[in-house]
Parts: C-alpha cells; sequence; structure tokens
C-alpha cells in the first residue's frame, strides 16, 4: 500500500498571554510531529487533553497555519493556495466530536448532508439529492424520505452522528479524520458507530486518522497508534505491539487507567505508575520526566524516536537502556 498522508516536522506554538499583565508564554501544541498514513489504514492519535491531537487535524486541513514542516497528500505538497486547498479539503473529511455542536440546528437533514456536495459544485440539485439518499441509506437512517425533512433537534445522539458521518463520506473522501467520535454518545450505541465506520472503511478504503483518549476503542477500531504527550509523539507503531508491550511510561500510565469490565478485576488495587508533576520546565529534555516513576539524570536531554522492533519506535531513555 502507498502512503497517502505523509505528515513531516510539523510545528505549531501558540502564545499564551495572561490577562492584565505582559508575560507571555510558549505553549508548544505540535513539535516536530512526522508520521504517515497508508491508503485504507487507521491510525489512532492517542493521549490525554493538550497533548496536541486536535491541533495536528486543523494543522491538516489548513483550517490553522504550521509554524514549520509539510504535509503531504498523494505525493504533493499542500501549500496555501486556492488549488491545494481545495484538494485536500474535499479529500479529508472531518467528523467532530460533538453531534450537537457540528451541525447547523437551523438546516434539515437534507441541506445538512448536501453542503459539502454544494460548496464543491458536484453536479446538478437532483444529483445532490440522489447523494444524499445513498449516503443516508449507507449510515443505516430510515426511512430516508422522512430523515431528509427532520431537523438536528428531532433525532437522537446516535442519529445526529450518522448524520454527521454521512455529510462525512458524501464527498467520497479518501481520509477521515474523526476527532472523538463517540465519546459524546451514550455507551450503549458507541460500538455501533465504531461498526459503521468500520464497514464504510473498508467498503471504501477510506484511511482513518481517529483522535481519542480511550484505548479501549483505539484497540478495538485502530491498526496503529501513536501517543501524544505535550506536543510530542513518545510511543508509535501498531496496535497490537503498542498496547500489549508498552515501552514508554506514559503509555503504560494511560493502560493502567482503562477501567477493565471484568468482575474480577473491580475490588483490585489499581496502581498508576504516574507522579505528581514537578514544578520544572517541561520543554526542557524529556517532556513527561516531570511526572515519570523511572526518571533518570539523563532524562534531561530530549530523548528522540528510535526504533524498538519493526514498527514500534520510542522516545525515552529508559525504555532504551
Amino acid at each position: 500500500m502507498n502512503e497517502i498522508l505523509k505528515v513531516e516536522n510539523l510545528t505549531k506554538f501558540f502564545i499564551k498571554k495572561k490577562i492584565f499583565s505582559s508575560n507571555k508564554t510558549i505553549v508548544k501544541a505540535v513539535d516536530d510531529i512526522s508520521f504517515s498514513i497508508k491508503k485504507g489504514e487507521i491510525l489512532v492519535l492517542a493521549g490525554e487533553s493538550g497533548s496536541g491531537k486536535s491541533t495536528i487535524v486543523k494543522l491538516i486541513l489548513k483550517s490553522i497555519q504550521a509554524d514549520s514542516g509539510k504535509i503531504i497528500f498523494e505525493n504533493k505538497e499542500i501549500k496555501n493556495d486556492k488549488k491545494s486547498l481545495e484538494k485536500i479539503r474535499m479529500n479529508c473529511q472531518m467528523i467532530h466530536q460533538d453531534p450537537y455542536d457540528s451541525i447547523n440546528p437551523r438546516m434539515n437533514i437534507e441541506s445538512i448532508v448536501s453542503e459539502p456536495l454544494e460548496i464543491h459544485k458536484i453536479g446538478t440539485a437532483a444529483d445532490r439529492k440522489k447523494r444524499v439518499l445513498e449516503v443516508l441509506r449507507e449510515v443505516k437512517l430510515e426511512p430516508v424520505e422522512e430523515i431528509l425533512e427532520k431537523y438536528p433537534h428531532m433525532l437522537s445522539g446516535g442519529q445526529r452522528q450518522r448524520v454527521v458521518i454521512a455529510r462525512a463520506i458524501a464527498l467520497k473522501p479518501k481520509i477521515i479524520l474523526a476527532d472523538e467520535p463517540v465519546s459524546m454518545l451514550d455507551v450503549s450505541i458507541r460500538i455501533e458507530i465504531l461498526e459503521l465506520l468500520k464497514e464504510l472503511q473498508k467498503k471504501y478504503q477510506i484511511s482513518f486518522i481517529y483522535i481519542t483518549h480511550d484505548l479501549t476503542t483505539a484497540k478495538y477500531f485502530g491498526e496503529k497508534i501513536a501517543i501524544l504527550y505535550l506536543g510530542k509523539i513518545v510511543e508509535i507503531g501498531l496496535i497490537e505491539q503498542v498496547l500489549v508491550k508498552p515501552k514508554h511510561p506514559y503509555t503504560q500510565a494511560l493502560i493502567d487507567a482503562i477501567l477493565e469490565l471484568d468482575p474480577e478485576n473491580l475490588n483490585k488495587e489499581r496502581k498508576i505508575r504516574i507522579n505528581e508533576p514537578e514544578d520544572i520546565d517541561v520543554y526542557s529534555g524529556c517532556r513527561f520526566r516531570a511526572r515519570c516513576p523511572y526518571v533518570i539524570e539523563n532524562c534531561k536531554k530530549e530523548p528522540k524516536l528510535e526504533i524498538v522492533k519493526g514498527e514500534h519506535s520510542v522516545a525515552c531513555h529508559v525504555s532504551l537502556n
């Protein structure tokens, strides 16, 4: 399989200002990130809030501009010219976390799903309506003739997310960027939505970048995973490599925090291998060293991503010793 999307040395810093103060803080939201995704592959970006996951997606779509680095789609760099932007935004579609806020409550379902087709001037009005009917059936919203005329407030949360998915696949994109697509839904229907996404991914060979802090859904849905911490990839590889044999202490802490559903595990003491953060410059040396229980002197130097085995790489002085 050929690489469909490649991110090279992507960097985005923000300047944080305090109210009534001249003090400024530099936030390194995305710092020299590189990864690639093949056609039909599912890459998970995982990490806690503030790790840079959503910022990476915004940079790929060019909704914010990177300070440095490249976005390469189908072997061509995406720049800021109109042609490049149209190409990436037509072939990369977004599924947002909140189905309540990501669609216009004043538009009916037909208008919501057909909007990207209208923006990109695809087909006639009749062609667009036909495509809307097709995708609503594909996301299992029946009867479609009734759904067309409804408004978002008339649907359940799960139905609204299916509308969002229908809108995302209407243009037949090559990549879908799914930002926590099931976290706002009832637990009972999360698996249904993930099954639907898998079905569409296999049918159309869509590549997915799946953003989550939930390693349970990551393990179920993903193929490869990149663990992010404060704007850096600290571990990356195949799901079965990273989540079964984690090498970075932060990855291990995320796994330890997963709630196990086995009744025998309910009374077990859970030991999260992570310390209260020390008051140090987090951007100096290893960014996790302020919270790491295994910190050593060498952690004052920034670790590089190094291959452990096959596609499995880690940025950790302790793990590589």
